[in-house]
C-alpha cells in the first residue's frame, strides 16, 4: 500500500510493500525471495550466454564482416535505435502526461540499445542472423555515446540529465557476454558447420523457452510494484508495438530485403530492458522508484508478447497462405558470392586466352 506526502505529492511505500534497495527489488523480510532472485539471475545470465554461442552457429563470418564493411543495415537500425525510439518515447511521454520520473523511466527505455533476445526471435522470424548480431553488438557499443546524448536531449524539461546515472560498466558486461559467446559460436560454425547446426537447434528452442521464464520470473520476483497509474501501462503497451512498426517500416522505406526488414524491426522494439532497470536503480530514490520501476517490467513483458503473437502470425502465415515461390528469408543473390573473375572458376585462364578461344569448345578436365 503506498501513502502520499502532503507537501512534495509524491507516493511512498509503506513498510509491508515492495521498496527497491541496491540494485534489486524484492519484497523485505523475505529471504526466500532474496535468494531466489539472486539464483535465478545467475543462472539466466549463464544459459543466456549459451544461447548466444548457438546464436554465433548460425553466423556466417564472411557475410558477418559484409554487413561491418558496407554497413547500410546498421546504419537503419542505428537511426531506429537512438533516432525513432527516444522521439517517439518523448511523444508517448507527453500524449498521455505521465508524471515527470515516469516520463525519465520512458525516455530511458527509449535510449537503451537493443537487447539479446532480439537474436533469438530474429531466428525464429528467418531474419538475417548477422545483421541481428552486428545490430546488437554495434547499438550497445554506440550506447556508450549515444545514451548521454539522447537523455541530455529529451529529458532536460523533466530534470537534470546529470542526475541520470550511465552504468557503463553494465553497458560493457554487456558486450562481453554478447561478443564471446557469439565469437565462440561463429568459430564453431567455420570450424564444424554440421554440428554448428546441432548447437543452432538446441540453443534456439533453449532461448525461446529463456524469454518465457524471464517473463515469468519478472512478474513473480516484482509482483509488489504493480499498482501504477494506467497511463503507464497505455505506454509500455504501445512503445514497443510502435518500435516494431516504426523499424520495419523505415528498413523497407530504405530499400532493404523482407528478411532484413523484419530483423530492424526486432531490433527496434526489442530493447536492452534489465540496462533500463540498473540505470533506474542507480540514479533515483526509493520513494521515486515506486512510481517508475515498473515501466521496465511491463515493456519486457509487452515487446515478449508482441514478438511471440508475430512468429505465431509468421509461421500460420508461412505454413497456410504464403505462395511456395514466396522468399521468406534472405534472396539466392545474398547466399551465393559472385566469382571476382572467370580465371577463378576455369583454372587460371587470362582476359586474352579467352579471347581467342570458344568457349562452348573448353572440355573442364
Amino acid at each position: 500500500m503506498m501513502t502520499a506526502n502532503s507537501t512534495t505529492n509524491i507516493l511512498y511505500c509503506s513498510a509491508n510493500a515492495t521498496i527497491c534497495n541496491g540494485t534489486s527489488c524484492v519484497i523485505p523480510d523475505d529471504n526466500f525471495n532474496q535468494i531466489l532472485n539472486v539464483v535465478l539471475s545467475t543462472v539466466l545470465t549463464i544459459l543466456l550466454a549459451l544461447v548466444m554461442f548457438s546464436m554465433g552457429c548460425n553466423v556466417n563470418i564472411k557475410k558477418f564482416w559484409g554487413h561491418i564493411k558496407r554497413p547500410w543495415g546498421i546504419c537503419v537500425g542505428f537511426l531506429c535505435q537512438f533516432g525513432i525510439m527516444p522521439l517517439t518515447g518523448f511523444v508517448l511521454s507527453l500524449i498521455f502526461n505521465v508524471l515527470p520520473v515516469q516520463a525519465i523511466a520512458v525516455l530511458i527505455m527509449g535510449c537503451c540499445p537493443g537487447g539479446t533476445s532480439s537474436n533469438i526471435l530474429a531466428y525464429w522470424l528467418d531474419g538475417d542472423m548477422d545483421l541481428s548480431i552486428s545490430m546488437t553488438t554495434c547499438s550497445t557499443l554506440l550506447a556508450l555515446g549515444m545514451m548521454p546524448l539522447c537523455l541530455f536531449v529529451y529529458t532536460k524539461m523533466w530534470t537534470d540529465t546529470e542526475s541520470i546515472v550511465i552504468p557503463y560498466d553494465s553497458i560493457g558486461i554487456s558486450l562481453v557476454a554478447l561478443v564471446i559467446p557469439v565469437s565462440f559460436g561463429i568459430f564453431v560454425n567455420h570450424k564444424w558447420p554440421q554440428k554448428a547446426k546441432i548447437i543452432l537447434k538446441a540453443g534456439s528452442i533453449t532461448g525461446l523457452i529463456l524469454i518465457l521464464i524471464i517473463a515469468v520470473v519478472g512478474g513473480i520476483l516484482y509482483k509488489g510494484s504493480w499498482a501504477i497509474s494506467p497511463q503507464l501501462w497505455v505506454v509500455g503497451t504501445i512503445f514497443p508495438a510502435a518500435g516494431y512498426s516504426l523499424g520495419f517500416l523505415l528498413a523497407r522505406i530504405a530499400g532493404q530485403s523482407w528478411h532484413r526488414c523484419r530483423t530492424v524491426a526486432l531490433e527496434t522494439g526489442m530493447q536492452n530492458t534489465q540496462l533500463c532497470t540498473t540505470i533506474v536503480q542507480l540514479s533515483f530514490k526509493p520513494e521515486q522508484l515506486a512510481l517508475m520501476f515498473t515501466f521496465p517490467l511491463i515493456y519486457s513483458i509487452f515487446q515478449i508478447v508482441f514478438a511471440l503473437m508475430f512468429v505465431g502470425v509468421y509461421y500460420l502465415h508461412k505454413r497456410f497462405c504464403a505462395s511456395p515461390k514466396t522468399d521468406f528469408t534472405e534472396p539466392a543473390s545474398e547466399i551465393e558470392s559472385i566469382p571476382e573473375t572467370y580465371a577463378q572458376m576455369n583454372g587460371g585462364f587470362t582476359a586474352n586466352e579467352k579471347s581467342t578461344r570458344n568457349m562452348n569448345n573448353i572440355i573442364v578436365s
